[in-house]
């Protein structure tokens, strides 16, 4: 079978369907629904300063250099977890939220809620923080400013639900 080609790098995910709807209200979503509870934002604050450490012991990385790498660190991972895996661990819904990411499931898609603003400062001030200490080297800001633009261009309402360059694409 030949594979189609896709005329724009950008593709626009359809609108659940009616039967996604009534799955995704028959129960809670467990796997968005920890942004919430309690101590859970604090605990990105306890993730980084515990990659801050990490990198700051290994002999021969420079205090700039560990501030960077914790950065870069956040940012990917975080962009991993909350805008690349799509579906849910275990499926309590019926695969519902098979085709969305956690970023997507957080708070049903709605945006500027109190979760994703806390979710969207904490790169930028990870990003101010890791600029300060590298002493505004220009090299190094480069580094510390891509990695804050992906992690946040991410965050954007206008790329809920779009998938650049058909990766993370629903296969069908």
């Amino acid at each position: 079978m030949a594979r189609t080609r896709s005329r724009s790098f950008i593709t626009a995910e359809k609108p659940a369907s009616y039967d996604d709807f009534l799955d995704m209200s028959a129960l809670p979503n467990f796997n968005s629904n920890w942004v919430y509870f309690k101590g859970a934002w604090f605990f990105h604050i306890i993730i980084i300063m515990s990659i801050k450490i990490i990198f700051s012991i290994i002999p021969g990385v420079s205090p700039e250099a560990s501030w960077t790498l914790t950065n870069l660190s956040y940012d990917i991972a975080s962009f991993v977890m909350f805008h690349w895996v799509k579906g849910v661990p275990f499926d309590f819904n019926s695969g519902a939220y098979d085709s969305l990411t956690l970023w997507e499931q957080i708070d049903h898609g709605v945006q500027f809620t109190p979760a994703k603003k806390y979710l969207t400062v904490v790169p930028i001030g990870l990003f101010l923080l890791s600029t300060h200490y590298t002493h505004y080297d220009i090299f190094t800001f480069l580094i510390n400013f891509m990695a804050a633009s992906i992690a946040l261009i991410a965050k954007l309402p206008q790329l809920h639900k779009v998938r650049l360059f058909g990766i993370n694409r629903l296969r069908t």
